[in-house]
């Protein structure tokens, strides 16, 4: 498709040119957009250059483009917006992020693929990662990315056929114009980046958004588990399929224990899925197949794609076992309420844990605080850990980095502590780590430098 050039003619600064910027300035370009790119790093702005790209920094003067593509990670509004989208704001021009492009490109070249926008604080990346492997399963053409990567800009385009199962941030959310989701999905919603939404409410809005523009012959699955995903029904307009790991939702899709099913009967044994422990997974599991049977799967497909589905790295990923303890690498908790997820599913661990806390630190664990036999505790923020547990009587210790706190924390499991070694930070990782997924690719190698070949032993 050389000759495709849907956005000729339309002038587009790209600001932020990490993983997703300069792969979509190169896509744009080649669609036939005039590209000016721009990044407040030096090697940001050097790498373009060496693409062949204009550099403008659109804050510099008159904003003169049509659009700012402005990367995910970079504020338009709170908590300070950065100046080029003070400048596109005042020219009275859109800032979109790259979802929006593809939606425009496969439009405009007559395809009806499916786009399936899943988005809630936690799980989405499972939940899309779990969509796409049912798909595929099934025999059908899909392309996974967004948020969870690749880049929507890097995706093939698809003909009719085709499914875009795109993991939706806040972030990017707030910055569609025109996508309407055949399929959304809203699993869930608690605290975290408020810095970025202002309140609750800001952020229920900005996660609302995978329901707008939906016509009456999309599907919205939307998680039933917490207050503000509940309350997001007074807004969908499409057909409504409710999801819950914790009961019954009629006209829905729920685990009912460890069966999953809907109002015709029992769809899947989710016993039947190790990589899909617990009920937050059950909800996962749930929106999942939702989706699956709204994209015309088959139950029989849809039950075995949920006993094959490998896991993620990071999400309750076994690295490992060593003397009947397994270790489990759920270093994407981030937060607490992810974190909580994780303690959900084990009946006693080990709890490697720490880092840049949230607001609100743990407090919000401490009904799962009974199923810790030791904390082990790590980064900037163990100190107000080890307080919180302490008020608790949880027995916990100060290890400070994660390489002291392997040993430890193994040396108590072995000890007949607990079966689980579970790495569950509830932080952000800034701290010791470029992200939570170096945070877990080191504590991966640390199981396997200790020998853990007994991969997989049951807890």
């Amino acid at each position: 498709m050389s000759d495709f050039r849907p956005f000729a003619g339309e002038r587009i600064a790209v600001v932020g040119l990490g993983k997703a910027g300069l792969p979509a300035a190169a896509r744009l370009a080649a669609w036939g957009a005039e590209v000016t790119c721009w990044d407040d790093r030096a090697e940001g702005r050097q790498a373009a250059e060496a693409a062949g790209f204009t550099l403008r920094d659109p804050s510099a003067g008159p904003f003169t483009q049509d659009a700012l593509l402005l990367s995910p990670g970079i504020p338009h509004t709170l908590p300070k917006p950065h100046p080029a989208a003070e400048h596109a704001r005042a020219a009275g021009r859109p800032i979109l992020c790259d979802v929006e492009y593809l939606f425009r490109a496969v439009r405009a070249a007559g395809s009806a693929a499916r786009f399936v926008g899943i988005t809630g604080t936690n799980g989405k990346s499972t939940t899309t990662a779990l969509l796409h492997h049912l798909l595929v399963g099934a025999g059908r053409v899909s392309e996974v990315g967004g948020n969870l990567g690749p880049a929507a800009l890097g995706l093939n385009m698809l003909g009719s056929e085709g499914t875009y199962t795109l993991e939706m941030s806040s972030y990017s959310l707030e910055r569609i114009a025109t996508v309407g989701f055949n399929v959304g999905v809203m699993l869930n919603l608690s605290p975290d980046h408020l810095d970025r939404h202002g309140s609750m409410a800001g952020y229920a809005a900005a996660k609302a958004n995978v329901f707008a523009r939906q016509g009456r012959d999309d599907v919205a699955v939307l998680g039933q588990d917490d207050d503000w995903s509940r309350g997001m029904a007074r807004a969908v307009t499409a057909r409504l399929v409710p999801v819950s790991g914790l009961r019954a939702v009629p006209g829905g899709v729920w685990a009912a224990g460890p069966l999953l099913r809907d109002e015709a009967g029992t769809i899947a044994d989710l016993r039947d899925a190790p990589a899909l422990p617990g009920t937050h997974n059950a909800q996962n599991a749930a929106a999942a197949t939702a989706a699956a049977l709204a994209l015309g799967l088959d139950r029989g497909g849809i039950a075995a794609g949920l006993a094959s589905f490998p896991g993620l790295p990071h999400r309750q990923e076994r690295v490992g076992g060593l003397r009947g303890v397994v270790f489990v690498n759920d270093s994407k908790a981030t937060n607490a309420d992810s974190a909580a997820r994780a303690l959900a599913s084990y009946g006693r661990v080990v709890w490697i844990a720490g880092g840049i806390a949230k607001e609100g630190g743990i407090e919000s664990l401490a009904p799962f605080f009974p199923r810790i036999a030791r904390a082990i505790l790590i980064g900037r923020d163990a100190p107000a850990f080890a307080a919180t547990l302490a008020a608790h009587g949880v027995a916990h210790e100060v290890a400070g980095t994660l390489d002291a706190a392997l040993p430890a924390a193994a040396a108590a499991a072995f000890a007949g502590a607990a079966p689980v070694v579970l790495l569950s930070p509830a932080c952000a990782s800034f701290d010791q780590f470029s992200g939570f997924d170096a945070r877990g690719d080191r504590f991966r190698a640390l199981v396997q430098a200790m020998g853990a070949t007994d991969i997989g032993r049951a807890a």
